[in-house]
């Protein structure tokens, strides 16, 4: 009973793998009983083959041809498997009738095998959806009760126990753990989450029972982003793969014209018998269509999507995999990209000799609470180390990329950095103080120039090895774009190894730069993780955010989001991106070789249909098998 289950599973989700054992059954028959000498039972059992083998192409093909007008490779297969069975009842030879079956044939089990393959790609990305639990254990009035993912509303509390997957995205309460984060980041190594730090669907506990907070609706979870930006993926089609469609749409009526005329042509100028004419004009037919071609481009670059999903690179369409491969500039944000992200606080310089920093912290930290920028979180957080107590803000509005204005106490408040501070006030007698590095926010209250706030953050451990990786890979030009003053900006550029630097800039200038960059270099890819950052990773060839540390709109602007925060995959999504243009050019060289060399033997050593028809099919099979080599970890 299990078996019967298992095979009619089988063949429900493989329709494609039944019409053609069907097919290949009817065509042994029809061989067995033409040997016996059989015909009118072999006469019976060759139209069923051609039915239940090419009735799905030939459907397909005449949508194409009335409904699009444009003749494509389907119809192509079946005008010749056609004409070899009007060629076999013209000559009375039933054989040249089982060539045309054994056309279809083949031309179903590859149809079957490229599904069966296609398929490998949609398992490996579906497989993301079987990471997350159907049910999550609520806390209810102190009662713990298994509710439906579906049904979870913001602010319940789940309960995850050691052991068990995160049933979806959330912020720890309560509990500590080493969580697996493999799944979503491509990491193997366990990640130590506390209080406060926010957790993902699919992603396993480990020894520490976690109290959480929902704080986004299920639906909205990492994984499932990730898994509906792959779905678009596959629906959209990439440059290169349209101008392929576009190309077999005009190739595939040459070649019926070039059939035509070599069915009637050569019996006059080359005295060749009609027979063999037609023959080898429907050997051309099959061997001349491009189905190899068409399967170059499209399994490679659906593979590459799915491998840079496992390994937390997560590629929104097939286009940007084959700009990666072209990047020639980089552009880095500072601030979560070159570096952590963490700032802390490390001076607090007042502008009046003697003037305590309380008021200049209470004012910033006033203003910064309604921030989402690594500087402000720095600031209130500083803030509550003092135990300082800040008046309520309001009228606040942010001026993203340059500071803060709101109203405080009834008086005008300003944060932000200093060409935001004069434009907003103008004094000429506010002195300066030496940033030594530091990151200054500069404080302003009514008309008054509180004093600056000096800010540091860590360098990532990994930056300064991958832009000396990148330069090792032919990355042309390397710049940081910050919105930071140029000390602290020229300092982080130097310990990475970075010569360009353009600092001060407010997100305009930056994509300004990015376009720039476009016009001196070509492909350009921008890093980034912040809001200010968002109209850059638009307007670059290739937008790459950081995944986890990352803002909404950067990474919704994005066009590649690294999910591990780990600048070291950016090397990787490159190698990926050049790898997979690498398998295309090798499948569309050998598709088109394997396609001259037929034509070829055709003309010239007189192979049969069979033998065509296996040659094509073959060498498309190989090609789709081709591109599934990166689905391979790497």
């Amino acid at each position: 009973m299990t078996i019967s289950k298992s095979v009619s599973s089988l063949f429900k989700n493989h329709s494609d793998l039944l019409e053609a054992s069907l097919c290949g059954l009817l065509v042994i028959l029809s061989w067995l009983l033409l040997q016996a000498n059989l015909l009118g039972a072999a006469l019976l059992a060759l139209p069923a083959a051609y039915v239940i083998g090419g009735y799905k192409s030939a459907k397909e093909g005449l949508e194409n041809l009335l409904g699009e007008h444009e003749f494509d490779v389907d119809l192509l297969m079946i005008i010749a498997a056609l004409g070899a069975a009007a060629l076999g009842i013209w000559r009375r030879d039933y054989y040249f009738i089982l060539d045309g079956a054994i056309l279809i044939l083949i031309f179903s089990i590859s149809g079957a095998l490229e599904s069966f393959a296609m398929a490998r790609t949609e398992r490996s990305i579906k497989s993301l959806m079987s990471l997350t639990s159907d049910t999550a254990r609520v806390q209810i009035a102190g009662q713990e009760q298994m509710r439906p993912i579906n049904f979870l509303e913001i602010g319940d509390l789940v309960l995850v126990k050691p052991g068990e997957l995160i049933p979806t995205d959330g912020l720890i309460v309560e509990g500590e753990s080493s969580l697996n984060e493999a799944a979503i980041t491509g990491e193997s190594i366990p990640i130590w989450k506390r209080p406060g730090d926010e957790v993902f669907a699919g992603t396993l506990n480990g020894r520490g029972a976690l109290r959480l907070e929902i704080h986004k609706s299920p639906e909205s979870n990492l994984i499932q982003r990730i898994v509906r930006l792959v779905e678009n993926a596959q629906m959209q089609t990439p440059p290169s793969q349209a101008f392929i469609e576009n190309f077999e749409k005009g190739y595939a009526q040459v070649i019926l014209v070039v059939g035509i005329l070599l069915a009637i042509v050569p019996p006059f100028l080359l005295h060749w018998s009609w027979e063999n004419t037609i023959y080898r004009a429907l050997i051309f037919l099959v061997v001349a269509s491009p189905c190899a071609l068409m399967a170059a481009i499209m399994p490679t670059l659906l593979s590459g999507i799915a491998n840079g999903a496992r390994n937390g690179i997560l590629f929104k369409n097939g286009a940007q995999l084959e700009s990666m491969a072209k990047v020639k500039a980089v552009a880095f944000d500072k601030t979560g990209t070159l570096t952590l992200g963490q700032l802390e606080v490390l001076q607090v310089t007042p502008n009046i000799e003697n003037q305590d920093s309380t008021k200049l912290l209470e004012i910033a930290a006033s203003l910064e609470a309604y921030s989402e920028h690594p500087i402000g979180e720095a600031i209130v957080q500083y803030a509550r180390q003092q135990e300082l107590k800040w008046p309520e803000a309001c009228k606040v509005q942010i001026d993203i990329g340059a500071g803060i204005i709101g109203e405080v106490e009834g008086k005008r408040a300003i944060v932000g950095n200093w060409n935001f501070i004069k434009q907003q006030l103008v004094h000429d007698n506010w002195q300066i103080p030496e940033n030594k590095g530091l990151t200054l926010v500069w404080v302003a209250y009514g008309d008054q120039l509180l004093g600056s706030i000096g800010l540091a953050d860590t360098i990532r451990p990994e930056a300064a090895s991958v832009i000396a990786h990148l330069k090792q890979m032919g990355i042309e030009h390397i710049a940081l774009l910050t919105g930071d003053n140029p000390t602290t900006a020229q300092a982080i550029a130097d310990e990475v190894g970075i010569t360009d630097v353009y600092a001060q800039l407010l997100p305009q200038d930056k994509l300004t730069i990015v376009e720039l960059l476009m016009k001196r270099y070509g492909t350009v890819a921008m890093v980034g993780d912040g809001i200010n950052d968002a109209p850059a990773l638009a307007r670059a060839s290739v937008g790459i955010a950081m995944g986890v540390a990352g803002s909404d709109v950067a990474l919704e602007s994005a066009d590649v989001i690294l999910m591990s925060d780990r600048l070291e995959k950016l090397e990787e999504a490159i190698r990926l991106g050049r790898r997979s243009q690498s398998v295309v050019k090798q499948n569309i060289v050998f598709a088109l070789s394997f396609i001259v060399l037929l034509l070829i033997a055709n003309f010239t050593r007189g192979i049969s249909l069979p033998l065509g028809v296996f040659g094509h099919e073959g060498s498309t099979v190989l090609v789709t098998l081709s591109g599934l080599r990166l689905l391979l970890r790497r």
